[in-house]
């Protein structure tokens, strides 16, 4: 860890409106400034390493809300995430860990595979059951949480049905990659399935690689930093076989840890591969006025929930709101506090539930004040954390992908 980075921090308070944790908590030890405290004495040698403390640590969301607002540019978030990967490069990977993080994750078949029983769960009317009946109630919580978060799920993943090599529509302006997110394509694959019609539709011939891998998003939050190397060199090397203008996904989560490969690998083709990621809606915007020329009327009520992996990871605000503008007979209204956490944070809402639902229900109230009938976001974890969030709280308000809304408009 660099130490640098610890002790830039003035303890200057402006990351504390910011943090969601502090928000309900209002202790320092909750807050950003707090944690790099404690991780400073901690590298500095003035405090142990002890089951408290590290309790403390993992209250934090990781959402890196602090960075944006810290003027010293400090990200507490990343700073105990890196620190994280320190305790596990000593303490090693528990049995669970290694059979998710380094069994399963790197290998989508497999991937796959272990969701084909909640395929058939659903399918064959389980879960309907099982809910109306609160069987979950009598086994231990995270179970029934993980059931709860569970949406329907499509007959197939799209990685199994897409098209490896899509061709442009019209004459062809550039190739893109498409990184094809885990989540997005076990669940939410009507999403990345309008993302690829709108990049082919503005003359893209769009390359779909069946054998890349989990971005290592999921390994960095564990701690498992070898197992983020290794995904990272995979993708590296799979994406680098391809003559590519950009490499575009839909999932906030991955384009954030696309980008940061060159962060944790010094070398010149990973530097390479992360200076080609793109956000879909930065792609759109480059084409706004195309777009806006086939775009047609919605008469939706909406408002747009910035995922902590869009705007403060990787600093995207003003794209999914000029995009969302062009949509004809649509009618915008901003949310507060619209880059504020939702509670999602990976799995953060199954290990800190109650913290997470805090969370969750401030975000919950600015949506309810917007009126909106329909809800845009841009990450699977948000959009699992909010579907589920509005169903209990506010069933009239649908939720929806960006590119899905915008697809929906062009007929598509």
């Amino acid at each position: 860890m660099d130490y640098v980075k610890l002790i830039n921090c003035m303890r200057c308070g402006m990351c504390l409106p910011a943090c969601p944790t502090y928000k309900e908590t209002f202790l320092e030890t909750a807050s950003p400034r707090g944690r790099v405290a404690l991780v400073r004495k901690l590298q500095e040698g003035e405090l142990d390493q002890s089951a408290r403390l590290l309790e403390y640590l993992s209250l934090c969301i990781d959402c890196q809300a602090c960075a944006s607002s810290c003027p010293c540019g400090v990200n507490a978030g990343e700073l105990v995430a890196e620190f994280t990967c320190e305790r596990k490069a000593e303490d090693r990977l528990s049995f669970m860990e290694d059979l998710v993080l380094r069994k399963l994750l790197p290998h989508p078949d497999r991937l796959e595979a272990a969701i084909v029983p909640m395929r058939l769960y659903q399918r064959i009317g389980l879960q309907k059951l099982v809910r109306t009946l609160g069987i979950l109630k009598m086994f231990p919580k995270p179970l029934d949480r993980m059931e709860g978060l569970l949406t329907d799920l499509p007959e197939r993943p799209l990685r199994q049905v897409i098209q490896a090599d899509m061709p442009a529509r019209g004459a062809v302006r550039g190739t893109i990659g498409f990184f094809l997110g885990c989540v997005m394509s076990l669940i939410f694959s009507d999403a990345s399935r309008a993302t690829i019609k709108l990049l082919t539709l503005l003359g893209y011939r769009v390359i779909t690689p069946k054998n890349q891998v989990c971005c290592g998003a999921p390994n960095m939050l564990s701690g498992d930093l070898a197992g983020l190397k290794d995904a990272a060199r995979k993708n590296v090397n799979i994406f680098g076989g391809f003559d590519l203008d950009f490499i575009v996904t839909d999932c906030g989560g991955c384009g954030a840890e696309l980008k940061k490969y060159s962060h944790h690998l010094n070398e010149p083709s990973v530097a390479s591969f992360s200076n080609k990621v793109r956000d879909i809606s930065q792609v759109l915007t480059m084409h706004a006025d195309e777009l806006k020329a086939i775009l047609t009327p919605l008469p939706l009520k909406v408002t747009y929930h910035d995922p902590c992996h869009i705007a403060h990871c990787q600093g995207i605000r003003k794209q999914p709101r000029e995009l969302l503008n062009l949509v004809p007979g649509l009618k915008y209204t901003e949310l507060e506090n619209a880059d504020a956490c939702c509670g999602g944070g990976g799995t953060y809402n199954i290990e800190k539930p109650q913290m997470a639902d805090l969370i969750l229900r401030r975000k919950l109230d600015t949506i309810r004040a917007t009126g909106a009938e329909v809800l845009v976001t841009g990450n699977p974890g948000c959009l699992l954390q909010l579907k589920k969030g509005l169903m209990d709280h506010l069933p009239q308000v649908k939720i929806m992908h960006l590119t899905e809304l915008l697809a929906k408009s062009i007929g598509v």
